[in-house]
């Protein structure tokens, strides 16, 4: 079989999402294929839809049930260990693909000689198949055989695994998984996956539709999302010490680790919570004190942080207090300016 297109599903029944997602995996042009729906102990109509499709499509579709809610990465764990194909992709069940998505990564794989292939996606807030905002996904100067300064590249910036397909062969080889029962687990599996290929293509067109909702986890900030980034930034210095891979890569681990970690907590923390405890924002500042007490000097956050997010980052080092308080005044200052404006007050 050439290709397992793994699918986690949970509570997607609403509003034809899971529906338009699987019909759109349903119609790929690629021949000999397979999909494995994992419902993650919903609690709505999605297995029962799930079921469905089996029943309709039973030569390419299997639905699997897991009565535990394992998240994300827990689901697409129980659909690796029955995948039966060359290469797997991954599919969110409240996205889409194009008709054709497959058989162009798969072809590109084949003419090149690539173990990864990727594409980029674009924004949609509908269900449409027409091409939303363009949102490109890696670069080309990441392609090719992969040596050591494109494996940096990767571990800053690996790119989203939706829009992949990846050789079989080499998940098994190192035994590659997903952390389980979490959120951002990409966060942390993709840079991890990516040193482990050795030669990256791209089929540089947007073939993956990425729905906006206001139900997207992407959306929804919490205390518990936030702790789940933390844990996350952890769980990627740990793997990348356990395959061995951090050495060589030390000051791309501690820029890609400021960057989940630390910078988009604490912003996402601050902007996104409704009250914001001063605890959290010590716990932050102490846990990247203990893994990367020199972060801010690290080229590469140098070079992406505007001065002012640094400005915030360092107030912040130096006291979470002092950080809280100013934070929030300025952004109240900010805001009645825009409230402003929009009532156009002068």
């Amino acid at each position: 079989m050439r290709l397992s297109i793994i699918v986690p599903v949970y509570n997607m029944a609403a509003d034809n999402k899971l529906r338009f997602c699987l019909d759109s995996l349903i119609n790929q042009t690629i021949s000999d294929y397979e999909i494995i729906a994992v419902d993650d102990a919903s609690t709505d109509e999605s297995l029962a839809i799930l079921k469905e499709y089996e029943s309709r499509y039973p030569w390419k579709f299997k639905a699997v049930q897991s009565y535990e809610n394992l998240r994300q990465g827990g689901a697409r764990n129980k659909g690796l260990a029955i995948a039966r194909g060359m290469w797997i992709g991954f599919a969110d069940s409240d996205d889409w693909v194009a008709p054709d998505m497959y058989e162009k990564l798969i072809r590109k794989a084949e003419q090149t000689g690539a173990d990864v292939v990727g594409c980029d996606y674009s924004l949609v807030d509908t269900h449409t198949m027409n091409v939303g905002k363009l949102m490109p996904n890696n670069t080309m100067d990441q392609t090719g055989v992969l040596d050591h300064e494109r494996y940096k590249k990767l571990v800053m910036n690996p790119g989203s695994m939706v829009i992949k397909v990846y050789l079989r062969d080499v998940i098994d080889a190192y035994e590659l998984r997903f952390p389980e029962r979490t959120f951002y687990e990409d966060n942390c599996a993709s840079p991890i996956w990516m040193l482990h290929f050795t030669h990256f293509e791209k089929v540089d067109e947007p073939l993956y539709y990425y729905y906006q909702h206001s139900t997207s986890t992407v959306h929804e900030i919490s205390v518990e999302k936030c702790e789940a980034r933390l844990a996350m930034g952890k769980k990627l210095i740990e793997e990348a010490r356990r395959y061995g891979i951090y050495k060589p890569y030390r000051q791309e681990f501690e820029f890609a680790f400021s960057k989940l970690y630390y910078m988009n907590t604490l912003f996402t923390y601050m902007l996104g919570v409704r009250k914001p405890k001063l605890k959290f924002l010590r716990q932050l500042a102490d846990g990247i004190k203990q893994e990367f007490p020199e972060f801010q000097d690290n080229i590469y956050y140098q070079n992406e942080f505007d001065e002012e997010q640094k400005k915030l980052a360092a107030m912040h080092m130096e006291s979470p207090l002092r950080f809280k308080l100013y934070f929030q005044l300025l952004y109240f200052y900010r805001n009645r300016l825009r409230r402003g404006a929009g009532n156009g007050e002068e």
